[in-house]
């Protein structure tokens, strides 16, 4: 009885050591994607989930410059999304792309400021008023790039003052390594206004704040790449994501989420 115990344990323990480690390794899909995308990606994760019996994805949620830096150090990751071409590009020159990246969205930027309004702010030109505390992104992160040409353009408009883009950045009191500490602070009312992307401002954040509407002809309009990595553990699963998001359901949740439909599709 003794002997043929341990000749059933020896064959599971036996079983156990030859099952695939590959088929482990492909449980988890990991999306290193901007901060921006937290929303739409989790429920594009949702989506793709159901489909696909026993993989789950996994984030790596942060500004597209630190994603970035941390694939050139070699991090590992299956997909990258990022919240412009150029840190794309930057990840690309690292020979760290197994396909070529594909716009899958765009957003435009908007101003919060909190439900409350400290700053009694009514209109763009109050942000060059003094004492205003504005919370903007870094310039190297996406949003904060895109937020100096967004000011630099709107000053240019009629009805500004001259200077006016240099008063507001006069203004900043923080600048961000990502567009969810810029909507973070302004919900906690630790600033008076910031510049965000409209996909950010979602059914739950509009409790909190709301919006001053950028005129299109100053308005910058973010593109969105993604692309597979080299060192996917499961490429054929990482192509199903991005076709995933490039798909009509796909298109519809990003929009759901206040994106547009890249100007540039899959070839």
């Amino acid at each position: 009885m003794i002997r043929t115990t341990c000749r059933v344990l020896l064959c599971i323990a036996a079983l156990a050591l030859a099952r695939p480690v590959a088929a482990v390794e492909r449980a988890t899909l990991t999306v290193f994607a901007a901060a921006s995308l937290d929303a739409p990606f989790r429920e594009l994760a949702r989506e793709f989930e159901r489909h696909e019996a026993g993989l789950r994805v996994r984030f790596n949620l942060a500004g597209s410059q630190q994603l970035a830096a941390q694939l050139r150090q070699g991090a590992s990751a299956d997909i990258f999304a990022s919240a412009d071409e150029h840190w794309m590009a930057v990840v690309d020159s690292s020979g760290v792309l197994a396909s070529t990246p594909v716009l899958f969205a765009q957003s435009a930027l908007t101003v919060i400021i909190p439900r409350t309004n400290p700053a009694r702010i009514t209109r763009l030109e109050d942000l060059a008023r003094r004492g205003i505390k504005l919370v903007i992104g870094a310039d190297a992160v996406p949003v904060g790039h895109y937020t100096r040409e967004m000011l630099q353009k709107l000053g240019q408009q009629p009805g500004y003052a001259p200077g006016y883009a240099r008063r507001v950045l006069a203004n900043t009191v923080s600048e961000e390594e990502n567009v969810r500490s810029v909507v973070n602070k302004v919900q906690l009312g630790e600033a008076d206004a910031g510049v965000v992307y409209r996909s950010d401002v979602s059914p739950a954040l509009v409790r909190y704040v709301r919006e001053l509407p950028l005129p299109d002809a100053a308005n910058v309009v973010a593109s969105y790449p993604i692309a597979v990595l080299r060192g996917a553990r499961d490429r054929a699963a990482a192509e199903r994501f991005v076709a995933l998001v490039l798909s009509q359901r796909g298109q519809a949740i990003l929009a759901k989420h206040r994106m547009r439909p890249a100007a540039v599709r899959a070839r």
